[in-house]
């Protein structure tokens, strides 16, 4: 029996608002379709939250739900971390304000901004802390209100993004189960591949640059995704080396929804068989760092992971950003 103190998810949650937009919707506002969207991306709709709900909102749910699967109190959580790029405010981060709405008294709260990869180096980086203190619970979300910074004039960018939330709670394991290996890499120089031009310092909100529409997300998609099929393999790959594992011994992938196209690419690489591959892509469409424990949790609560299994999660982001974590569930 492998004796070795592991980070194990002891328990996943998400949450989805109810507002649906569908691939009708999009062709009363651009020049589109709904077969060309599904050919192109594999999405059939996807969710937006109302004007008064944001990320902190659709967090808490998520971990909420995540918290009662596992077990716990708000008291018994040590560190929250969460995956965001469409925080409620600049300052305070968004975990703090997370933190406050679950009343998590006990623990550390901070942020990550790593788009799409967010919830996966949130995972990397919660893993030592309770590899080095078994006592530790750690609560690592990923949520995003990407409607708040898409450009719905844009036909080749709008179609893509929805809101939604997901979590999972960390504890120690020595049954074998766990986080087996980790992989994160970035390339700063493709940067704007991916990018929101102004908000920060650098480039501030002016009437001009929002009325420009300078505030939304821009995106190089077919750069993109040579990009993220080449990196995300590269990144599963690591991760299974140092394992020691081949795709053969995957039970199921689990791959950031970013577009049909890249999962397919993806799974083709890896010599993976897509039924082995987790997608939920049609329901909502990219969700950014909600993305892969959205499609995690609705696995797990589907009885699509059993005990034992090897799962593969990989992600890839704007910075560029990008990583992979092999569990033992």
């Amino acid at each position: 029996m492998d004796q070795k103190i592991r980070a194990k998810i002891i328990g996943t949650g998400s949450f989805v608002p109810s507002r649906r937009m569908t691939n009708a919707d999009f062709e009363k506002l651009v020049d589109t379709s709904d077969e060309w969207i599904i050919s192109r991306t594999g999405i059939k709709e996807r969710r937006i939250a109302d004007a008064d709900m944001f990320g902190s909102d659709m967090a808490s749910n998520a971990c909420r739900n995540a918290m009662e699967m596992a077990g716990c109190s708000p008291e018994d959580i040590d560190v929250l971390i969460v995956g965001t790029v469409t925080p409620d405010y600049r300052l305070p981060s968004e975990a703090c304000v997370v933190q406050e709405k679950l009343g998590l008294v006990n623990a550390v709260a901070f942020d990550i901004a790593a788009a799409c990869t967010g919830f996966i180096n949130g995972l990397t980086i919660a893993r030592p802390m309770i590899e080095t203190d078994p006592t530790k619970k750690c609560l690592v979300v990923g949520c995003e209100k990407l409607s708040s910074i898409t450009n719905y004039k844009d036909r080749g960018t709008c179609v893509l993004f929805g809101d939604a939330a997901g979590a999972a709670v960390l504890a120690a394991d020595t049954n074998g189960g766990g986080i087996i290996s980790t992989f994160m890499k970035s390339d700063g120089r493709l940067g704007e591949l991916l990018w929101q031009e102004i908000g920060g310092t650098k480039n501030p909100y002016t009437p001009e640059n929002v009325y420009n529409g300078r505030d939304k997300l821009i995106m190089s998609g077919s750069e993109v995704f040579k990009v993220a099929v080449r990196e995300m393999s590269i990144a599963s790959e690591k991760v299974l080396k140092d394992a020691g594992l081949t795709g053969d011994d995957i039970s199921l992938v689990i791959p950031h929804q970013a577009n049909i196209r890249i999962i397919d690419a993806l799974a083709k690489r890896l010599k993976v068989d897509k039924s082995r591959v987790f997608i939920n892509i049609e329901k909502y469409g990219n969700t950014s760092s909600a993305s892969v424990p959205l499609a995690l949790d609705e696995a797990n609560r589907q009885g699509k992971i059993k005990p034992g299994d090897y799962v593969l999660l990989v992600a890839f982001g704007g910075g560029l950003i990008w990583g992979a974590a092999l569990v033992k569930w």
